[in-house]
């Protein structure tokens, strides 16, 4: 082989282990989970932040939450394996060994907490709390019930309430409010994907969605309608306890009542574009909400 084959054969090598690497970890969704901590760590802190606390948490959380990604895969590589859209990840394809994805989420896991930890004990232990979940009780919970899904909405939830205790030094209730804003906000979202993904989950055995004649049972659609609901008082109370003032508190309030309304067309309509229309409102609704509490602060 040319010195030039060799170099390009390495380049390619090279690039497609940045990309297994960026599939194991789940890049995007790591991304915005940090996105969301440090978002809630300007809502929670009390004086003018700085750029190395904010770089600190944003590395730690990503750490953590690819740590969780990894460990997850490795679960579920064989499960993956027969699914469209995740028998493309390194482990489910065969392009990388169990044990060098475990030795990578020991690394991740381990340098994540510790970062976290730079900020307190309730960062660092919010942290543990979230991979072990996630990893170990809300991953082999899929294959059993729906009830997964509220287990999983706490590690889910946990990345605000970091960054909040991480600004604050201590659990308070303005953390306490973005945690239940964010973790009420997981059921739409969740319903949604899981409708959208629902022939895929059925392929692999997952129980997450509720069933009925062997299709997406239509009360995932009153319980996301309902959820949406109970996210109206909670987001008032920053502005009740006075954490914000009235521009962002109506911002949300009109957030959120889109986030009804939509949850109420994908229980009435059950088909794929409203499915479709609450997964993508989901998105912004919480880098959204998070969001208009910083401008808000500032």
């Amino acid at each position: 082989m040319s010195v030039q084959a060799k170099t390009e054969a390495g380049a390619f090598g090279l690039r497609q282990k940045i990309r297994d690497y960026k599939l194991l970890i789940k890049f995007r969704l790591s991304a915005t989970v940090v996105v969301t901590s440090v978002l809630a760590y300007l809502v929670a802190a009390e004086e003018p932040f700085g750029w190395w606390p904010i770089l600190v948490l944003a590395s730690g959380g990503f750490l953590v939450t690819g740590a969780s990604n990894v460990l997850n895969q490795v679960l579920e590589k064989d499960y993956d394996a027969l699914m469209k859209r995740t028998a493309d990840r390194p482990l489910a394809a065969g392009r990388m060994k169990v044990n060098e994805a475990v030795l990578s989420a020991g690394f991740m896991s381990m340098f994540g907490i510790m970062l976290l930890a730079l900020f307190n004990l309730w960062a660092s232990f919010f942290g543990m709390l979230a991979l072990v979940i996630y990893a170990f009780v809300y991953t082999p919970m899929k294959r059993f019930s729906p009830i997964a899904v509220v287990v999983g909405a706490i590690p889910g939830a946990l990345p605000t309430l970091i960054g909040a205790v991480a600004a604050s030094g201590t659990l308070t209730t303005l953390g306490l409010i973005l945690f239940f804003i964010q973790f009420l906000w997981q059921f739409p979202h969740f319903w949604s994907i899981g409708w959208l993904g629902f022939d895929d989950y059925q392929k692999a055995g997952y129980k997450l969605m509720p069933t009925k004649n062997d299709q997406p049972d239509p009360s995932v659609g009153l319980q996301s309608f309902l959820y949406a609901i109970l996210l109206v008082p909670v987001v008032t109370l920053p502005y009740l306890l006075k954490y914000s003032g009235l521009h962002s508190a109506i911002f949300l309030l009109l957030l959120t009542v889109g986030y009804i309304y939509v949850s109420w067309n994908f229980y009435k309509q059950n088909d794929r574009k409203s499915a479709l229309t609450l997964m993508l409102y989901s998105f912004i609704y919480i880098p959204g909400a998070l969001l208009a509490l910083v401008i808000d602060k500032v």
